[in-house]
């Protein structure tokens, strides 16, 4: 049934009594700016998401999996695979609220933005954009519906492809709505930047790539998106909220959002443990965090393998959630052999991106095993691996599985009050020239590690080769706020325990004071090459030290 209430193109699905007046006044701005066809208002229902990836069959954007159960795979447009840094912006009053670099000098932790310029680039943009396309509205929470750790958001987009995914990297539906209320939200407008006229044919994959926008105002809670249908730069809960725009709320309000997996390690003692690990994307954070140990009596599960919100409790424990829902990991490279706990998690309620279709309908990436004699590439052109010199999966093509598929997954990863982190790791994807684990001595030593961490680039963004690059905490691309400002917001949170604002002391109480922060380099992606969770473990109740320094790159430990 299609109802118009107070809004310039009606509503085809939903219930626009749920917004609350604030919610209602800023959609109604966004369907007078972008002038969509019609307006979906997403429940978040299984029967919701039935429907529209049925939609989207039949308009050919995703093709049905039959070998596995309910999986689809989408081709993206060869330009638009990845995310794209350096049309990725900070938009604050000053230039130095944002960025360490004056003007005029090119800088490699952000761009900045005047929000002048910003106001007129979407006024450039955004008018009439979504002509022709239905406008969907996701309501959605980052972290646990109703937990005091969570934030939420609301995201307007005029790809049902982007619908989907969000409903699997977040939680969505009218009970976030409701949980809502009266209270502020982060405003996410998102477009492909492509209007459908009258008369004319839909592409597959529409994007508009060469007028590609995202960008972000701290202050106002604001994100804005344009031309880009890829994942990292459309799915505006992920990197967009739960990173820049987090890291900036963090700062502000006593707390962290980092680019860090939470895995809990149990002992064969059954104590168990949670530990976070930062490094850049597609350096291993999924495969550590869906960790199989091969030593006697271990136990790894899985609270998240991206990203994580660290604050502390009214005790001083610094305890974590996970803000998503979803996985959003790199195909190629998972296999049986490099994380089977990954390969029984993706083949159930699975959006595949960039794969290759095999020819009993399914999915093939390189590194996943055996090469098939034939299959449909990312491009969608025939492929054989004795005729082609391409790949036949992109290198950052992904899964986008729901959380709840993963066997290994921990009995708290919803757990409202988040758990209780011991230990943290930085690390990155380096070759040599670094020792494979270090321990840190003080809280200040390894915020100093962590600010030094350099990684190989990646696939992940539009970086070419693999150069290695400066990475602060795994953090590069997502700084919502001046680098150095947010050293010092490291600095100040580890001296709150010098403060006795947090129990220092007590056998096995693990405090900030006591906790290790260690940089684990990682030399390949596969299992047998990985830290030892149990000298992790023990770390994290010792005194600080300098005395484990490991660099036995051939300790077989984990796989």
């Amino acid at each position: 049934m299609t109802t118009m209430i107070d809004l310039s193109s009606p509503v085809s699905r939903g219930d626009i009594s749920l917004l609350a007046p604030h919610v209602l006044a800023w959609v109604r701005d966004c369907v007078d700016l972008c002038t969509p066809n019609d307006v979906h208002i997403m429940d978040g229902s299984p029967q919701e998401d039935r429907e529209l990836k049925t939609m989207l069959v039949k308009k050919g954007v995703l093709t049905p999996l039959p070998k596995y159960d309910n999986c689809f795979l989408a081709r993206t447009d060869p330009r638009d695979v990845a995310r794209t840094e350096g049309r990725t912006f900070l938009c604050s009053p000053k230039r130095k609220q944002s960025v360490p670099n004056p003007e005029g000098v090119k800088g490699q932790l952000g761009n900045w933005m005047d929000p002048a310029e910003l106001g007129e680039r979407i006024k450039t943009l955004f008018p009439g954009c979504m002509k022709g396309r239905t406008m969907y509205i996701i309501p959605f929470s980052m972290g646990p519906v109703g937990s005091k750790l969570s934030k939420i958001g609301l995201e307007i987009t005029d790809s049902a492809y982007v619908a989907i995914s969000m409903r699997v990297m977040t939680r969505v539906g009218t009970k976030v709505l409701t949980v809502l209320g009266e209270d502020p939200f982060v405003k996410c407008l998102h477009s492909v930047g492509v209007p459908l006229e009258e008369g004319t044919s839909d592409v597959q994959w529409p994007c508009n790539p060469d007028k590609v926008l995202v960008a972000h105002k701290p202050e106002a809670m604001e994100i804005f998106s344009f031309g880009s249908g890829y994942g990292g730069n459309s799915l505006l809960g992920k990197k967009c909220l739960a990173l820049r725009l987090g890291s900036a709320m963090a700062r502000k309000e006593g707390w962290l959002a980092e680019h860090m997996l939470i895995s809990g390690i149990r002992t064969p003692d059954g104590t168990k443990k949670y530990i976070t690990a930062a490094f850049p994307s597609a350096c291993g954070k999924t495969n550590l965090a869906m960790m199989s140990p091969k030593l006697k009596g271990y136990e790894v599960t899985v609270v998240g393998d991206d990203i994580a919100w660290l604050r502390p409790d009214a005790n001083g424990q610094l305890r974590a959630i996970n803000p998503e829902n979803g996985f959003f990991g790199v195909a190629p490279g998972t296999s049986m052999h490099s994380n089977p706990i990954a390969m029984a998690t993706i083949f159930k309620d699975t959006i595949f991106s960039n794969v290759a279709l095999t020819e009993d309908g399914g999915v093939w990436w390189e590194g996943m095993g055996d090469k098939p004699k034939s299959c449909i590439d990312w491009r969608g052109q025939p492929w054989k691996p004795n005729k082609c010199s391409t790949p036949a999966a992109h290198p950052n093509s992904r899964f986008c599985s729901p959380l709840v598929n993963c066997p290994s997954l921990d009995s708290a990863w919803e757990d409202p009050e988040g758990v209780p982190i011991s230990s943290i790791l930085f690390g990155g994807r380096r070759p040599r020239g670094v020792p494979l684990v270090y321990q840190s001595i003080s809280w200040e030593h390894g915020v100093f590690m962590g600010a030094c961490v350099k990684s190989e680039a990646t696939a992940a963004a539009e970086h070419k080769g693999k150069a290695v690059m400066h990475d602060p905490f795994s953090m590069r691309p997502f700084f919502g706020y001046n680098f150095g400002d947010y050293l010092r917001h490291w600095l100040d949170m580890g001296k709150k325990t010098e403060k006795g604002t947090i129990n220092l002391y007590g056998e096995l109480v693990q405090t900030w004071r006591k906790w290790r922060i260690v940089v684990a380099r990682i030399w390949r992606q596969h299992q047998s090459n990985s830290v030892d969770p149990g000298q992790v473990r023990r770390s994290c109740s010792c005194k600080w030290s300098s005395s484990w320094l490991g660099t036995n790159q051939r300790r077989t430990v984990l796989a």
